[in-house]
């Protein structure tokens, strides 16, 4: 059915904007009665290994685990758990490229919406680091809704 939203994934890379994101996805979750899935991207470069002045050392399987571990906790423990039923939610860590993982775990999902924070950046640091949020809106085969973290005492 067009214009229905049954199952929301929400990018989390627990920054301000993806608290953002997550509070406007439980919101809509609430109101279409949709699943609720959170994924996070582990870049951290100890994750995929560490470059040395002597040589490259890949990190280790239980190191990769371990970071994955982490991030799965803190994702259940960002939606209350007496909400945990109520979303079906489902929560996803993976490592490797952001945008990628994203798109990819959309679309094993098969989620109807996106919800996702943005770190606002302009300028040079657009230019060198690009916009995740703004790949992932190009390329999704769903709807993305965007969002971002408005300062203290301002409104969204």
């Amino acid at each position: 059915m067009k214009g229905h939203i049954g199952h929301i994934l929400v990018p989390v890379d627990f920054s301000p904007g993806s608290d953002a994101a997550l509070a406007w996805a439980r919101d809509l979750a609430a109101q279409y009665e949709a699943r609720l899935s959170l994924v996070h991207v582990v870049t951290d470069p100890r994750a995929v290994g560490v470059l040395t002045p002597e040589v490259y050392v890949p990190a280790v399987p239980e190191t990769q685990e371990r970071l994955l571990r982490e991030a799965r906790e803190r994702l259940e423990r960002a939606v209350p758990a007496e909400e945990h039923s109520r979303f079906g939610l489902s929560v996803d860590a993976r490592i490797g490229g952001v945008m990628e993982n994203i798109l990819e775990a959309a679309r094993e999902q098969n989620v109807d919406l996106i919800v996702m924070g943005t770190h606002g950046r302009h300028g040079l640091a657009h230019l060198l680091l690009g916009s995740i949020a703004e790949g992932v809106l190009r390329n999704a085969t769903c709807p993305v809704l965007t969002t971002h973290a408005a300062p203290r005492g301002q409104a969204a």
